[in-house]
């Protein structure tokens, strides 16, 4: 099917990107095709090396010592307190098997850590979190270092980890990268009764029992919780940047066709190694096109704003650099095409029943906002993502996706879409460099201007709360939040304190040097505000009292007051250094970068 030619803006931001990346892309592909140069790994490896990497494989001993059979490396993030990667348990099973009856082999290369902020939420080991990352790329490095594999599987899902799997991914470009997902839970009760009840309980309105209940009945089953944060936007962008096999995101964990797409995966994985004919090494993806096709899925879909941390440290792994700049002009141009919680009442099952990626994929490449001929899994070019996997005779076969949508109150195409933008802005001014996702913000609270009440405890903002402290319009400035300072820990345990004083009829916002969950959306909140307090950022300035304007219409961050000889904050953050093993991440604290760039220690 012929494509429609590049938006004009998303073309530029693409060769901006490119040409700001020249030196370190190059650098980058000189290295991973010198890799590549050097032939299959296992050749180089002497006879002990294999020895010691073959001596448990059974049945798969002769074929590895052969060498000419692709040997497949799994990378997984499994463990069973993640709904969302407990049905990875299984998973190395089949897929030893799978290779097998393809002629090829597989071994479990690595385990990485995998945790789950949803536990963490206002918790000491949220200090951890972003940091988990980081750890997760060099696990992950560890497995594949021993260099007997001539492609990779990755089994991972939720919030840090499938960013942290890509930067292995990417560190190890020269060799394919297929991510294998699980899927999302079934629908439990709907998002907009949970926020009921938490609103409730936070008000002493509601019992713990109450809200137990609430919360159980959501989180339910095996899989992704089914809003859409930060894990199924994670899912999104694997199969927008060409890394999922079409149409395989959003099957539940157990069906047949989740089966049969795990399988058909495995296949795939064997199929593109440099013994094959059909070499597509997870270098030569990650390019350019791939991140932008990412962000741009990201604003049509109204994604997690945790991915504006994530794609610039996912980038700078595959040498490509990302500016916020890039971020707000492809949000500009592209549409808002779908309402899941927390932009909306429907969870990621509805918007799959609806035409889901398929559709959105169809109708981005037709607006010419998608780069159609990025490097995929599947080859080149994007078109096989508009089409929809099917079981037939046990085994899947694709057909063309939904042409129109299902359901127009949670998916609508380009023309018509929910909004004519995709809801994320830069923010800058005299307090630094941030994001807002307005996308689930009323357009009656985009600018708040009201005075500051400062903190450096999200603890202490809620025991405000508590006191019945907050009276009047309010920004609140929660800082020393940002990766230095206590590792960035999400804030979204105020969602549910904030959304009160808003329905209170008060005018509220959050300005913070930290991050919200995937789950935030109604209340404004300018994050990942840069630099951080920690590091002398204006943010250290502020007193409460002082007038701050937070505005989304023309992307400013402001403090009104004359902040002109005020000497920074320096409150005593000891109390963030030990326990839950935050002692250990010392190094990532001190070594980290910004927010801007990624907040990443290792790129």
């Amino acid at each position: 099917m012929p494509h429609s030619p590049i938006n004009a803006v998303v073309a530029e931001v693409t060769e901006r990107i490119r040409r700001r990346s020249e030196q370190t892309r190059g650098a980058y592909l000189d290295r991973i095709r010198a890799a590549v140069a050097a032939g299959p790994s296992r050749s180089h490896l002497g006879c002990g090396n294999q020895a010691h990497a073959y001596a448990a494989m059974g049945q798969d001993k002769a074929s590895l010592v052969a060498g000419r059979a692709p040997n497949i490396g799994i990378i997984t993030a499994y463990n069973d307190m993640l709904s969302a990667h407990q049905p990875f348990e299984t998973y190395p099973q089949r897929i030893r098997d799978v290779a097998r009856s393809v002629g090829a082999t597989a071994q479990v290369a690595g385990g990485v850590p995998a945790m789950c902020d949803g536990i963490t939420q206002g918790q000491a080991g949220m200090e951890l979190s972003l940091f988990s990352r980081d750890v997760i790329a060099m696990a992950a490095a560890v497995g594949l270092s021993h260099n007997c594999f001539d492609a990779s599987i990755y089994l991972g899902v939720c919030d840090k980890i499938v960013p942290g799997l890509i930067m292995a991914a990417a560190s190890f470009g020269h060799i394919p990268a297929v991510f294998v997902p699980a899927g999302p839970m079934a629908s439990g009760i709907t998002n907009s009764e949970k926020a009921a009840v938490r609103n409730a309980y936070a008000e002493g309105k509601a019992t713990r029992e109450e809200l137990m209940a609430a919360e159980m009945a959501s989180y339910h089953g095996p899989g992704t919780c089914t809003f859409y944060g930060t894990a199924n936007s994670n899912q999104m962008l694997m199969e927008v940047m060409g890394l999922h096999l079409p149409g395989a995101t959003f099957i539940h964990p157990g069906s047949p066709l989740r089966e049969a797409l795990t399988d058909a995966a495995v296949r795939r994985a064997a199929a593109i190694t440099a013994l094959g004919n059909d070499f597509c090494p997870a270098g030569e993806i990650l390019d350019e096109r791939a991140y932008v096709n990412g962000i741009v899925g990201l604003m049509a879909t109204g994604g997690s704003t945790n991915l504006v941390l994530h794609l610039p440290a996912m980038a700078r792994a595959s040498g490509i650099l990302l500016d916020l700049q890039d971020f707000d002009d492809l949000a500009s141009v592209v549409p808002l095409m779908a309402r899941v919680y927390p932009n909306g009442l429907a969870d990621v099952n509805h918007f799959h029943a609806a035409g889901g990626l398929q559709f959105l994929i169809g109708e981005l490449l037709d607006a010419g906002l998608l780069h159609a001929d990025a490097q995929t899994i599947m080859g080149t070019g994007l078109a096989a993502y508009r089409t929809e996997p099917k079981l037939h005779d046990g085994a899947v076969t694709w057909q063309e996706g939904p042409t129109t949508t299902l359901n127009d109150k949670i998916l609508r195409p380009v023309a018509e879409p929910f909004a004519a933008t995709g809801g994320l802005r830069q923010l800058h001014g005299n307090l630094g460099r941030g994001v807002i996702k307005v996308s689930a913000v009323a357009p009656e609270r985009h600018i708040i201007q009201a005075p500051a009440r400062v903190f450096i405890d999200q603890h202490d903002v809620k025991a405000a709360f508590q006191r019945g402290e907050f009276t009047s319009d309010t920004v609140v400035v929660l800082r020393f939040q940002g990766p230095s300072a206590n590792g960035m820990p999400e804030l979204h345990t105020l969602t549910p304190v904030l959304s009160v004083l808003q329905d209170r009829g008060l005018k509220v916002a959050l300005v913070t040097d930290g991050r919200m969950s995937g789950a935030s959306g109604k209340v404004p909140a300018a994050i990942h505000v840069a630099p951080e307090a920690a590091a002398g950022g204006p943010l250290a300035l502020i007193e409460d009292g002082d007038m701050i304007r937070l505005d989304a219409v023309s992307g400013t961050i402001d403090c009104l007051s004359d902040l002109t000889g005020r000497r920074p904050a320096q409150p005593d953050l000891s109390a963030n250094a030990t326990g839950m093993g935050r002692e250990l991440f010392a190094t990532f604290r001190n070594s980290v970068g910004t927010a801007e760039t990624g907040a990443s220690a290792l790129v």
